[in-house]
């Protein structure tokens, strides 16, 4: 889409690092833990965005949102699962196998 999440509009980036004006961007509670003051919140927000992600980790982000399934270890999985009451892996393609069908 874009180089830098500065360049896309629809960021909130500009707003919080590099401290722009908006009427439509409010600080979240998180963004305002990562610093004393706006200065240091700018700083640490920046460093976030300082490295490109790996390709292969932005595909499994992808699919993972695409799939609505979580994205993490197994124990993470695991306990996104038993919070959620569903299952939150991908699942196999195809139907199940019938045990009971003659072969």
């Amino acid at each position: 889409m874009v180089e830098h999440p500065a360049e896309y509009q629809w960021s909130s980036y500009r707003s919080n690092a590099q401290g722009e004006s908006s009427d439509l961007i409010k600080p979240h509670i998180i963004y305002e833990q990562l610093g004393l003051n706006q200065e240091a919140r700018q700083a640490t927000y920046r460093e976030l965005f300082r490295y490109q992600l790996d390709p292969n980790l932005v595909d499994e982000i992808r699919q993972s949102t695409n799939g609505n399934y979580v994205l993490g270890d197994t124990r993470f999985a695991e306990q996104i699962a038993e919070a959620l009451g569903r299952r939150v892996l991908r699942g196999k393609a195809g139907r199940p196998k019938n045990e009971d069908r003659a072969i």
